[in-house]
């Protein structure tokens, strides 16, 4: 199924099978721009594969003090710094606005204020050059960060369909069959917590900082990883996932080491959360590209970022797997433009009435 917006408008590009990379697809630049949540994105990639510029401003420091982001200040700080940070992409990529072919933009999932900035400025751009404006899922552009590399650098093989996708961020755990481009079949998703979110709440449990997955992550390396056996929901016959009874475990642990006043042992005890949370990722999708025949696996989202998580999925030998550089792991714009031109490429420009949608699914 095609994560295609309601009503979309569509224009004449070049065919596909022209003279362009990646199967034939046509010549193209697309300006990226991202501000879902609470960074501040905006990059340039060529083909839907080279990236020529990718600038990212953090809001990580300001939204620390709440110990997660707070939705009114990200909108707030988008505003200020979103034309700096387009201007800044493009002179990176050496490159004017009539340079590039399309301007794709963030659309949804993410928080309404945040996204709404994003929007704005891209359907100004298009205003005042007549560039085609792509509204793209978020979900969809952290799947195409995996297509993406340094400009600079030798091209690696792009991934192969039928290929079996991951997502794996603070707000989505999910698993995705695509059968080619733009097609998602959902096989599952989280019930309850996803995966990034898990890693947050457990962290303020143990009294580490936002945000929680890299926190996590620094104090694992120094920890145990089988010094707690924490469940595993392994939801047999389903393709979903749930982590909310790992949180509880460990949270009845902590109880327990407060009780008795005894110091928490917080390095082994993100180590085996860590631990019980890779293993449930990489055995459910392991079985998954087994069971619908992928040739290969995606890894993608926030969440890929973890080291270990990349380490267990990088280690198994029965299938490639594909995961972006730890840059384009998190939020940013590159992924949007790559995933923008593969919009573009099969035709899609959406009208400039077009609206945020916070809650917009994948497929």
């Amino acid at each position: 199924m095609k994560a295609n917006p309601p009503s979309t408008p569509t224009v004449s590009v070049p065919a596909r099978g022209a003279n362009g990379p990646s199967g034939g697809f046509p010549l193209a630049r697309i300006l990226g721009i991202e501000s879902s949540c609470d960074e501040t994105a905006a990059a340039v990639v060529e083909n839907g594969r080279a990236l020529l510029s990718n600038v990212v401003a953090s809001q990580i420091d300001i939204h620390i003090q709440y110990g997660g982001v707070f939705p009114e200040v990200a909108s707030r700080q988008h505003i200020k710094t979103i034309y700096a940070i387009v201007e800044q992409a493009l002179h990176q990529a050496h490159m004017r606005l009539e340079d590039v072919d399309a301007i794709a933009v963030t659309r949804g999932p993410g928080l309404a204020g945040s996204l709404v900035v994003g929007i704005n400025m891209a359907k100004g751009l298009g205003v005042a050059t007549g560039l085609p404006v792509i509204g793209v899922n978020h979900l969809e552009g952290h799947i195409y960060s995996a297509w993406v590399y340094n400009a600079e650098k030798a091209i690696p093989v792009e991934p192969q369909f039928p290929l079996l996708a991951l997502l794996v961020s603070g707000g989505h755990s999910e698993l995705n069959l695509m059968k080619d481009h733009l097609q998602y079949q959902r096989l599952g998703g989280t019930l309850d917590d996803a995966a990034g979110e898990a890693f947050d709440k457990v962290a303020r449990l143990l009294g580490l900082p936002y945000p929680g997955g890299p926190s996590i992550q620094k104090a694992a390396i120094q920890g145990d990883s089988k010094a707690f056996s924490f469940p595993r929901a392994r939801l047999e016959g389903s393709w979903d996932f749930s982590f909310s009874g790992l949180k509880t475990a460990v949270l009845r642990v902590v109880r327990k080491y407060e009780e008795t006043g005894t110091p928490l042992p917080v390095n082994d005890l993100a180590a085996s959360f860590q631990a019980a949370v890779v293993d449930v990722l990489l055995a459910k999708t392991l079985r998954a590209a087994h069971t619908f025949k992928a040739r290969e696996i995606l890894v993608a989202g926030g969440v890929s970022a973890n080291q270990s998580l990349r380490d267990a999925f990088l280690s198994q030998s029965e299938f490639p797997v594909h995961i972006p550089h730890l840059s384009l792991c998190t939020d940013n714009a590159a992924m949007i433009g790559a995933a923008g031109y593969y919009r573009l490429a099969y035709g899609q420009m959406d009208g400039l009435d077009f609206d945020a949608m916070p809650t917009w699914p994948l497929s």
